[in-house]
């Protein structure tokens, strides 16, 4: 992995890492009060659907297909390149990758209106690092972790794995405005796929993409749309662009 970590990145261990040993101390309790009694420990520890609403969500059955619109990709997107990955961003977007900013037309400040792309790589196979017991349930590649991630439920915690990714929820979910009306989906987009939280209510636009390419490299865009000038059909475009560099 890596050496230049991102924050929101070396966040998820050490939250994670605390999580865990915190259930693991409970394991001989759990193991003979059953589910119920780890389902109220964690709503007690991190929240309840009611504090964090996405705890108790999951995406659409159905799959979008989107098509890319290679209109506004070439008119309206600006190509940039970073240390371990490139994309196709909007003008006046700053970008943040990992420990990189960058903002957009350095010398015209007054353009930027606080609209923001945050951007995070991980190579195939990097989330299976983070608890690697859930090979034994059959998840095999940062695919399947990010989808049993947002499958997640705090009514659905069975055992430790299930906590583990209920408490991986919590954390690795941004800010995505009001949580109780945001909605989840999945898509498919080329050779890409993944899950996406979007929340397009309140003015300010949010969207919190999980996106994986067929070599099973993770990108994680979450964009703070506060001029509120991008839609799904625009997301989608920039997320066609994205590529590793490696």
């Amino acid at each position: 992995m890596n050496s230049k970590k991102s924050k929101a990145f070396k966040s998820i261990i050490k939250y994670c890492q605390i999580s865990i040993a915190l259930i693991l101390a409970l394991l001989f309790i759990i193991k003979f009060a059953g589910p119920q009694i780890l389902r109220q420990y964690i709503a007690y520890g991190i929240g309840d659907c009611q504090s964090i609403p996405i705890l108790c969500m999951e995406p659409e059955e159905k799959i979008i297909q989107p098509s890319e619109d290679l209109k506004y990709i070439q008119e309206d997107l600006v190509f940039q390149k970073f240390s371990r990955l490139c994309l196709s961003s909007p003008k006046s977007f700053a970008l943040v990758q990992e420990l990189t900013q960058r903002p957009y037309y350095k010398k015209h400040k007054k353009l930027d209106k606080g609209d923001v792309i945050y951007l995070l790589y991980q190579d195939p196979g990097a989330f299976l690092k983070l608890y690697p017991d859930v090979k034994k349930q059959g998840v095999a590649d940062n695919f399947m972790f990010i989808d049993r991630l947002m499958r997640a439920r705090i009514n659905k915690i069975n055992n430790i794995t299930d906590a583990f990714f209920v408490i991986m929820k919590s954390i690795f979910t941004p800010d995505v405005g009001s949580q109780s009306i945001a909605k989840m989906i999945r898509f498919r987009l080329h050779n890409k796929r993944g899950f996406i939280i979007y929340n397009q209510t309140s003015g300010e636009n949010y969207f919190d993409c999980g996106v994986i390419d067929e070599k099973d490299n993770f990108f994680k865009v979450y964009i703070k749309d506060k001029s509120g000038r991008l839609d799904l059909n625009k997301v989608f475009s920039i997320i066609y662009t994205i590529q590793p560099l490696n």
